[in-house]
């Protein structure tokens, strides 16, 4: 789906706010920074968000730069590429090795590559397929693994419901992004300098730009890899460049500084993007990699995921010139 259109410069009150496209979780278009300050509606008309979760000890991000590609060992030559929409036990354990592989230390560049694409996909097809099916597959995962899936098909339900699919394909270039490790670094020191926990960095990163894979401005105006509007970057850049990915990090967490992180991390993604929906997918992601910080492994590799009329489309690294890919 196509950028927000018509996403406010000024403090529009709150049923103005609200997008008219936005992002679409495992299918993303990018979303524009702003620090509106109305907010109409009282605070039981917003969505319920879920409760922290206390992360898992002893469990560190992966390595999973692009850097090298090493092919998987014989043992992982089982990994799956494609989610089953018609086997709930399958897909279920699917779901468990994937898992398996983002939590091994040991696990190669190209393992945590094709694990975080099945994850990715396996979320969007529990998300828009049956419940009933979705259901199926979660009753049958391990607590850790159906915690996670279940925040990923809840975090797509509520981006999907923010737009239809359009008919053309965007303006954007598809890039590397940094590698994994290098974005870690600029998240925590952004955390550690700023005070705005690096997960919820992390997130919205994710949903903005796929960890910086769009280059592209929004039809608002909307520009670098944490789409921020150039006046709302006059506020927290603080002379940085806004297509510098450090830079944009540290102004994005000083935003969500000045309007309530750590404190009231909802209330700081709000003024970030003024919708429910955005709120809570973002902070499922966080709540994953606070859980366990190995969800980030999985997460860089996620893929741009266009939701076009014709039917989603992947806009893989090259784009335009590498044409876009029709999900099956």
């Amino acid at each position: 789906m196509t950028p927000p259109a018509g996403r406010h410069t000024g403090r529009p009150r709150r049923a103005a706010a609200v997008l008219a496209a936005a992002c679409l979780s495992l299918g993303l278009t990018a979303c524009d920074a702003d620090d509106s300050g109305d907010r109409s509606g009282s605070p039981a008309q917003r969505s319920e968000r879920p409760a922290a979760e206390k992360p898992e000890r002893g469990d560190k991000p992966q390595k999973s730069g692009p850097s090298t590609t090493i092919e998987p060992s014989p043992a992982r030559e089982a990994l799956p590429r494609r989610p089953s929409s018609d086997d709930a036990a399958g897909l279920a354990a699917q779901l468990e090795l994937v898992e398996s592989v983002l939590r091994d230390p040991t696990a190669q560049t190209s393992e945590l590559r094709q694990a975080g694409e099945f994850e990715q996909l396996a979320g969007r097809l529990l998300a828009l397929g049956p419940d009933a099916y979705a259901q199926s597959v979660l009753t049958r995962l391990p607590p850790a693994v159906r915690t996670k899936t279940r925040a990923h098909l809840e975090a797509a339900a509520l981006l999907d419901g923010m737009g239809g699919p359009v008919p053309d394909f965007p303006d954007w270039r598809i890039v590397e992004p940094p590698p994994a490790d290098v974005l870690l670094g600029h998240y925590r020191d952004a955390a550690r300098q700023v005070g705005v926990p690096w997960e919820y960095l992390a997130a919205v990163h994710l949903v903005e730009t796929r960890m910086g894979r769009i280059r592209g401005v929004s039809t608002a105006g909307a520009q670098g890899p944490m789409q921020f509007l150039p006046t709302t970057w006059d506020i927290y850049g603080q002379g940085g460049d806004i297509n510098d990915p450090r830079d944009a990090i540290f102004a994005a967490a000083r935003l969500l500084r000045a309007n309530g992180a750590p404190g009231d991390m909802s209330e700081a993604l709000w003024h970030y993007n003024p919708s429910d929906s955005y709120v809570g997918a973002v902070t499922r992601y966080a709540q994953q990699i606070e859980r366990s910080p190995s969800a980030y492994a999985g997460y860089w590799h996620w893929r741009v995921i266009y939701k076009h009329v014709d039917g989603p489309a992947v806009l893989e690294i090259g784009y335009p010139g590498v044409p876009p890919q029709r999900l099956g």
